[in-house]
């Protein structure tokens, strides 16, 4: 049975042998003009100001979870599983040790507040504070005892503002803890709360050697995620009969320079066996660049990884093998452009998207229904589809935003990369930024979406703009979308065709997306029009190298 202690005193005088204490992080009382929101809101912010005192105690065993206390105000409280001797009532909490293991657990095993009430995890029926002891030490910069968490912690958990413990040794420019995150595999692509991932923050901190770290490690991550996935991948192609697949893709902005420069590209795919071949006019597509020719692209399943991807150029007839290990010249040409480029995020956010019927005719409005290629297709408006883009360019000098925008402005006037000798500079190591002066508590109790800067001042640039899209199902297409998944994860390598896998892995009308219109960039869009597709067989030799190719490493060094 648990007994309500209200006031010190109280507690005080209810000592009983082989109670367990529980120690609540604070009560507040409410007042006659405030609700139990405002009340609960105060009652955290004494969290905050480490007000803690002896509130309550229960018999042996687990006790349940944290809850207000009727009409007297609101208190949070630890829990532990009761142990004889745990605790004495009447006796104030020690304070956590600077990185325990366990959060909140103090002297003689008792549970203790915590300073924070950003974390309650769930356990079993009780609920216990938590705080996030990795990020705790690499907070603080305290090697040692993160090298002792790091084996039985997970170093890729999220803090209450997203931040990974990899962030945070970024952000603050704790080297020792970084290299110690990176030799354990912490994740790198991942992102915070506002968008950037820990190669983002690097950038922006300026740490040349820490940026080549943190690069080499999201190569190499990418890789292993590739290898990890290509026997499942593997079979969902053998499964799926062979194939002829043709696509459209026709680019448009509303920026009107940019729409006369911008390309199209015809598409043929085929599949056989485990063998994928793509023959396309465009190989790279970005908002800086376009490659084209008479390109194709060549997957074999049966050969080994390093061998399995090959493009061919048609025209010169050479051909260059998609490695996967960088020399270290490109691995430091990449470092330059990062460092003296902005960094950039964009997200799609689908939260609040919607289809509704497109409508069609003037006087009687009816359902829009017609062909797309050989296939019936129904009409829908996407609705709520919001295209976030965030800029920063803290990093950057005001002669490197010059120089950028010398470059932008010769590729909207048709201008190509290579012929204005725009070659990227040897950068050196930023000055650091000033040395942060926040505290671990400041910043973990920080209200969600409020958390407390770290690192170096930012110079920020955030657009949220409303896509306004038309997609066309078809229930007569032959093909499923999670086999069309498959294929286009094989062709991964091509950027635009990730933009489409990312879009059609939404939930999407019941049908195949056989026209779809996708954001690429906040000023590009794509429309992808699925043309053609039949069951086929064909010629071995199309996924072959033609015998009078040669090789050429460095015919597309972005691959």
């Amino acid at each position: 049975m648990w007994h309500r202690v209200q006031t010190l005193s109280d507690c005080l005088q209810s000592e009983r042998p082989g109670d367990v204490t529980l120690h609540a992080i604070g009560s507040v009382a409410p007042r006659p003009e405030e609700g139990p929101n405002q009340c609960l809101q105060r009652a955290k912010e004494r969290v905050n100001d480490r007000r803690m005192f002896p509130y309550t105690h229960a018999k042996r065993g687990r006790p349940p979870a944290g809850r207000s206390v009727g009409s007297r105000g609101f208190v949070l409280e630890s829990s532990v599983n009761g142990v004889a001797g745990a605790g004495q009532a009447g006796t104030r909490p020690q304070k956590p040790s600077r990185c325990s293991p366990f959060p909140g657990q103090g002297a003689g095993g008792s549970f203790i507040a915590a300073a924070s009430p950003a974390a309650l995890l769930a356990d079993g029926g009780g609920a216990r504070p938590a705080l996030f002891p990795v990020h705790e030490c690499v907070f603080k910069g305290d090697v040692r005892r993160l090298s002792a968490l790091i084996r039985t912690h997970n170093i890729g958990q999220k803090d209450s503002h997203g931040n990974t413990p990899l962030h945070l040794a970024v952000m603050l420019g704790n080297k020792e803890c970084a290299h110690l995150l990176l030799a354990h595999n912490a994740p790198v692509k991942v992102k915070n709360a506002q968008g950037w991932s820990p190669l983002a923050e690097a950038i922006s901190y300026g740490d040349r050697q820490m940026i080549t770290a943190l690069l080499r490690k999201l190569k190499q991550q990418s890789r292993e995620s590739v290898e990890e996935k290509r026997p499942r991948l593997l079979k969902a192609l053998k499964e799926l009969g062979d194939f002829y697949l043709e696509l459209h893709w026709d680019f448009q902005s509303w920026v009107p320079l940019l729409s006369r420069i911008l390309p199209s590209d015809a598409c043929k795919i085929y599949k056989q066996g485990i063998n994928i071949r793509l023959d396309t006019t465009l190989i790279d597509f970005t908002d800086m660049k376009c490659q084209r020719g008479d390109l194709s692209f060549i997957f074999n399943g049966d050969a080994a990884p390093s061998e399995s991807f090959v493009v061919l150029d048609n025209e010169q007839k050479v051909y260059q093998r998609i490695h996967h290990e960088e020399s270290e010249m490109e691995t430091e040409e990449e470092v330059d452009i990062l460092m003296s480029s902005d960094i950039y995020s964009a997200t799609l956010s689908t939260k609040s998207i919607s289809f509704t019927r497109a409508q069609t005719g003037w006087l009687f409005r009816e359902d829009k229904t017609e062909r797309v290629g050989n296939f019936l297709a129904h009409f829908y408006l996407v609705n709520g589809l919001v295209l976030e883009s965030r800029k920063r360019r803290e990093h950057l000098s005001e002669e490197d935003i010059l120089r950028n925008k010398a470059i932008m402005e010769s590729l909207s006037k048709g201008g190509k990369l290579m012929e204005q000798n725009f070659e990227p500079i040897r950068r050196q190591s930023l000055i650091p930024p000033p040395q942060n002066t926040i505290t671990w508590e400041e910043y973990i109790s920080a209200e969600n979406g409020k958390a407390p800067h770290l690192g170096r001042e930012l110079v920020y640039k955030e657009s949220k703009k409303t896509f306004k899209a038309t997609i066309a199902m078809s229930q007569e297409f032959p093909l499923g979308i999670e086999l069309l998944l498959n294929v286009l994860e094989v062709i991964a390598p091509f950027k635009h065709f990730n933009k489409l896998r990312e879009f059609v892995q939404m939930k999407l009308p019941p049908g195949f997306p056989v026209k779809l219109d996708i954001p690429v960039f906040p000023t590009i869009t794509a429309t992808v029009t699925f043309q053609e597709f039949r069951y086929d067989e064909f010629d071995g030799s199309i996924f072959t190298i033609p015998e009078d190719y040669k090789e050429d490493p460095s015919r597309f060094p972005d691959l």
